[in-house]
């Protein structure tokens, strides 16, 4: 398996760098065509079982974003509610999007499909997407995202995922290093404090982390958050061997 953890695969969310199909920012397309199987079949799996008519869009604009950058597939198809059991194996597939969204609501989807076990021994490309790439490591940090998450003492911010990685990814960097939730500091006194014991990886949209044959590398820009610290260790045109 060769897996990309990405923040944005298709540039930056607030649009601030438009972005043509997929980003090329630290060599993001260069390393997916590398990556890639002419006329190969790919998967979008959802973070929202329930999203319907939202599902199918996200599904159309990947297959989109694949086609303006020159990677011809047979086609993206989609796993959500409306899947049939029958229909949820990876057999015929070359490769995965793991969606966007809410971590709990996709982290729970992935365990009631098995898809940590269905993954085991896939041989194709893993690409996963903001909450995805966070639920693509073994233990997840579901960090408070949502309204009311951040006070609530019965929100659970570990969960198990789906074992491909040890690192644990904190997307949109550049959009949410300032936020604010539950009239606390998101990283300055929410994830500091969850970060005694653990180590967080802070990306903005256009950086990623490339898994391929036991080796696991950041490009681009990222911040290291542990035991209280955050530091950059990494620049943009640059990459690090983690």
């Amino acid at each position: 398996m060769e897996l990309f953890l990405t923040s944005s695969p298709t540039g930056p969310l607030d649009g601030s760098r438009p972005v043509e199909g997929l980003d090329g920012k630290n060599g993001f397309a260069a390393a997916l065509a590398e990556a890639w199987r002419p006329g190969g079949r790919w998967l979008t799996v959802a973070a929202d079982p329930a999203g319907g008519s939202g599902n199918d869009a996200m599904a159309d604009f990947f297959a989109g974003a694949l086609a303006r950058s020159g990677l011809a597939c047979a086609g993206v198809d989609l796993w959500d509610a409306r899947t049939p059991p029958e229909a949820l194996t990876l057999a015929g597939y070359d490769g995965v999007f793991l969606g966007g969204g809410h971590v709990p609501t996709q982290n729970a989807f992935f365990q009631a499909i098995g898809l940590r076990e269905k993954l085991a021994g896939f041989a194709g490309v893993v690409v996963g997407i903001s909450a995805g790439s966070m639920n693509a490591a073994r233990r997840v940090y579901a960090q408070p995202e949502l309204p009311g998450e951040a006070a609530d003492p019965g929100y659970v911010r570990w969960l198990d995922g789906l074992g491909l990685t040890e690192v644990n990814i904190l997307p949109h960097y550049q959009l949410v290093r300032d936020a604010w939730l539950d009239g606390r500091r998101l990283f300055d006194d929410i994830t500091r404090a969850d970060s005694f014991g653990h180590a967080f990886l802070a990306i903005p949209d256009g950086s990623y982390v490339h898994v391929k044959e036991g080796r696991t590398t950041l490009w681009g820009e990222g911040w290291r958050m542990a035991e209280g610290r955050m530091e950059r260790i990494c620049r943009d045109g640059e990459h690090l061997a983690l």
